[in-house]
């Protein structure tokens, strides 16, 4: 991918999680693309270190520090971090997660809450640390919720219940905060080719007709088409839009 300097993000600074793989490691390329500087965070250190390489040999340029998002202390050092190097916050992009796939009685407490401490709570952690600075640059916050939070996933008790809540919590911020000129929107991707959702993530003994529900109307597609909608909506391209989800699932809730 080549970097266009004067593009949509040049002048903006974007902060963007789960940037070791899939949808994060995607939006980070797409971004730096596109003219911007990043920040990136993640848990897994190795490939987060090869995104910083990736975009850094685009000319981007880049930050990138451990940080895991449900510890609040962790993400106010982060966001702090990427301000004084960078100067300003443009644009939060909430996309770290974690997916849990099990029949539902099979599902263990801490699971559930270790899933809702990634997905919701770290969600609610970053937007109140980066707040301050997306008012002062009428910036934009990007947060990833799931089809899952849109219709039934079957399996899906822990996942889909964390992203309906991101999604509630992004319309939240949308009215809380729009008058203040800060964008706050959801990506709600379908079946995406990820590491994450992988082999091995469907549980045994699972029905294959409720997993085939989730497939989109055409094929499966890699984390680049989610990663052009977020540069859109982080972007002067997305001023007018606020408190919406966009579906990019293929037609699969068409």
């Amino acid at each position: 991918m080549q970097r266009v300097v004067d593009g949509r993000m040049a002048g903006k600074v974007a902060f963007i999680t789960g940037a070791a793989a899939g949808i994060g490691r995607a939006t980070a390329e797409r971004l730096s693309s596109e003219g911007g500087s990043i920040y990136l965070v993640d848990v897994a250190m190795d490939g987060l270190e090869e995104t910083r390489k990736i975009c850094e040999e685009m000319g981007a340029s880049v930050m990138a520090s451990r940080c895991d998002v449900s510890d609040e202390d962790d993400v106010a050092r982060n966001i702090s971090a990427c301000v004084a190097e960078f100067g300003r916050l443009d644009a939060l992009c909430n996309i770290a997660g974690i997916l849990l796939l099990d029949h539902f009685q099979n599902i263990k407490v801490e699971q559930f809450r270790r899933v809702l401490e990634v997905n919701l709570v770290g969600t609610f952690i970053l937007t109140q640390k980066a707040l301050p600075h997306l008012i002062e640059s009428k910036g934009a916050i990007i947060n990833t919720s799931s089809t899952s939070a849109l219709a039934g996933m079957p399996y899906g008790a822990a996942y889909g219940t964390s992203k309906g809540g991101v999604s509630a919590f992004t319309r939240t911020i949308a009215v809380e905060y729009g008058k203040l000129g800060v964008r706050c929107n959801a990506i709600n991707p379908g079946s995406i080719q990820t590491a994450m959702a992988g082999p091995g993530v469907v549980p045994e003994g699972a029905d294959m007709k409720l997993i085939m529900r989730a497939q989109p109307l055409d094929k499966p597609r890699g984390p680049e088409v989610v990663a052009a909608v977020v540069a859109m909506l982080a972007s002067d391209d997305g001023a007018h839009i606020n408190g919406e989800e966009i579906r990019v699932d293929g037609g699969t809730l068409a």
